[in-house]
This record gives structure tokens, C-alpha cells and sequence, in this order.
């Protein structure tokens, strides 16, 4: 007797363990998405720079005079030395190896004795420019240069975003922690994406902001738009009444493929970045956001309690999870697809699933 055709099978194990499949991602999927790069506020200042990884591409943005930022791949055009690293300020973008000068748009300045060659042009040199897009206060690059605009990848998340956090053009990381993960991106992302396992696993998010029964999931273009009703919240540790609009709500938008948006009663905004570090090993950058970057105990232990419990219970669930796809006893399950979707229906991770074969299957 075989299963009934209509049910929907798990990734096989390979999709998280192959080393082929992880590389043929980062040539394909990450190359070719909405990936966050840096926060503006990083960028403040005419010469303001940040380094990134994408896609296993060292990038950097920058910040022109004309006070428009750029991002380019970090390798000079003369022989390939990277240009910068970690973050600072710089009036101009000077190659370490052999002093090649780039003005802040990219363009080729100057360089020892270049006027030795002979028909030589400097504005054919330029640094390459990777597409970039502005969106909350975050900036997001796309390694493929005809890559659709993210509202057209993620409609109505803009929007949204700006209703739920209504002074997002002020806010600035209040406490940046990455942590690391033994599993593979998208286990991790997979264990994001769901709410079949809250109940059992996050009791304090289950008990102390969200009502699971009513968590729900749907996509919304490419982003997996997570709606829920919330607890009784008078008996909250902090004070959520901010005066906006959603203050007594928790919502989340999960941007593919790696990036997430939470807001939690009060409108405190709570982020999420991933980082595909190995086929067995992800990064994950979580922030927590104040206006102005001012320091806020109340947040600040928002963000220890959620690291000791949610955080701290998922990290547990997908390291066991990898360690579990590397033994060959596993055979893929049937994802619980329920057709009412809701809390106990696994049709977030059949999309998910979806998209990460079509990304590398074609």
C-alpha cells in the first residue's frame, strides 16, 4: 500500500546536509534575493561605511556626497585586493595593495602612475554596484541586477510595517547579539516559520503574549505573514500603551528567505537576520530597536527574557533537528497540511519548502 498522492512529504535530508545543494544556494537562492544588509543608521554621515557578506560576496555601502547610499562588491578593479573592512569613515575608497582611489560613487580617481599608460581612461573604471533598496530604516541588496522592486516580491509589508511601527524613520538598534546555530539556514527558518510546536515548546510566548489556538500563517507574495490574537495582557511587565495604533497586537512578517520583522505589544520592534554560515551552521543576528537609539531597561529586558526562553528553546530544537536529518534512519514525513490552515497545520512550511526547491531544482 503506498500514501495517498494528495500528501504533501518533507524535504528529503539532503536539501539540509549537502554541501552541493548548500553551495548550488548561495549561486542561485541568496544570490538572487532580498537579502538585509545593514541598518542606515549605520550610514549616517557622508562617507559612512558598512562591509557584508551575501551570498558568500564581500559588499560594502557607502554613503556619497550626494548623500545617496551605494553598494558595491569589495574587490578593486585593478588586481582584486578587497577595499575595506569592518565599518568607518572615509572621504575617499583607497585600495590597500597598490593605492588605487575610488570616489565615494564608485568611480576610479587615481593611482601611482597611471599617466604611464598611454590611452589609458579612468572613467571606464568604475566599482561594481550591487542593487540596493531602502525599506524601514534597513538596507536590503539583490545580487541580481533585474531583480523585481521588494514591493513587488513582499506586497503590502511596507505598508503594514509603517502602521504597526509608526516612528520606524527614528528608530535605531538599541542591542544587536548574533548567535549561532548548528543547523542549516533553513531548518532554522522552517522552525521560524511554524506554530505547530509553540504549545509544547515556548510556554512563556505561548502563555505571556500570544494565544496560539488563533496563530496563523499565509503568504503574502514572498513574505509569510504570521497574524495572532494576543493574551490578556493587563498583567504585562512593561507598559504597552503607546498610543499607536496595534499596541495591544503581536505580529510578524518573515521576508524570503531570510529576514523577519516582529512587533510586540507596545509597537517594540524585534528583528530577526539570517546568515547561511555552512550547510550545518547558521547566524543568526536578532536586534531590538529604540527611537534614537536611546537605552531602555524595559527593552532590554525584553530581549534577555526572550534569549533565555523562545530563543534559547529553538536553538535546542534545531540543533536536534540537523543532528536528526544526518542519521540514516530518517525517511520525510507528511507535513500536516490542514486545509483551515491555523496553529496545527504545517501549510507555511509546504510553501517554504516550495520555494527552497524551486530555487534549487529550477
Amino acid at each position: 500500500m503506498t500514501d495517498d498522492p494528495r500528501l504533501v512529504r518533507s524535504l528529503e535530508a539532503r536539501y539540509y546536509t549537502d554541501h552541493r545543494i548548500f553551495e548550488a544556494e548561495r549561486e542561485t537562492l541568496l544570490a538572487g534575493t532580498w537579502q538585509f544588509g545593514c541598518h542606515l543608521s549605520d550610514l549616517a554621515e557622508v562617507g559612512a561605511y558598512v562591509t557584508f557578506e551575501i551570498a558568500g560576496e564581500s559588499l560594502f555601502a557607502i554613503r556619497g556626497r550626494d548623500e545617496k547610499i551605494r553598494v558595491f562588491y569589495n574587490v578593486c578593479q585593478h588586481r582584486a585586493h578587497q577595499l575595506v573592512s569592518g565599518s568607518g569613515n572615509t572621504r575617499v575608497v583607497v585600495c590597500p595593495y597598490h593605492a588605487w582611489t575610488y570616489e565615494l560613487t564608485g568611480q576610479l580617481r587615481a593611482g601611482p602612475n597611471l599617466k604611464a599608460l598611454e590611452g589609458f581612461d579612468r572613467s571606464s573604471v568604475c566599482l561594481t554596484e550591487v542593487r540596493s533598496e531602502a525599506f524601514l530604516g534597513f538596507l536590503f541588496v539583490n545580487l541580481d541586477p533585474d531583480a523585481a522592486p521588494m514591493d513587488e516580491w513582499f506586497p503590502g509589508a511596507r505598508a503594514e510595517l509603517e502602521d504597526w511601527v509608526p516612528n520606524w524613520d527614528r528608530l535605531k538598534p538599541l542591542e544587536w547579539v548574533e548567535i549561532s546555530e548548528n543547523c542549516n539556514w533553513k531548518v532554522s527558518v522552517e522552525n521560524y516559520s511554524e506554530c505547530y510546536h509553540c504549545s509544547i515548546n515556548h510556554p512563556t510566548f505561548s502563555t505571556g503574549v500570544v494565544r496560539p489556538e488563533t496563530y496563523d500563517i499565509q503568504p503574502q507574495g514572498y513574505c509569510l505573514r504570521h497574524t495572532t490574537e494576543c493574551q490578556n495582557l493587563d498583567a504585562m511587565t512593561y507598559d504597552i500603551n503607546s498610543g499607536f495604533a496595534h499596541s495591544h497586537e503581536y505580529s510578524s512578517w518573515f521576508l524570503w528567505p531570510m529576514t523577519s520583522f516582529q512587533v510586540y505589544p507596545g509597537n517594540v520592534l524585534n528583528t530577526y537576520h539570517w546568515r547561511a554560515a555552512a550547510p550545518d551552521r547558521v547566524v543568526v543576528w536578532r536586534g531590538w530597536y529604540t527611537v534614537d537609539g536611546t537605552d531602555d531597561e524595559t527593552i532590554r529586558r525584553l530581549a534577555v527574557q526572550d534569549r533565555a526562553t523562545t530563543v534559547e528553546e529553538d536553538i535546542h530544537l534545531v540543533e536536534s533537528v540537523q543532528r536528526g536529518l544526518n542519521s540514516r534512519g530518517y525517511r520525510p514525513g507528511p507535513l500536516v497540511i490542514d486545509p483551515r490552515s491555523g496553529v496545527n497545520s504545517e501549510h507555511s512550511v509546504m510553501h517554504l519548502q516550495r520555494w527552497m526547491r524551486e530555487a534549487v531544482d529550477g
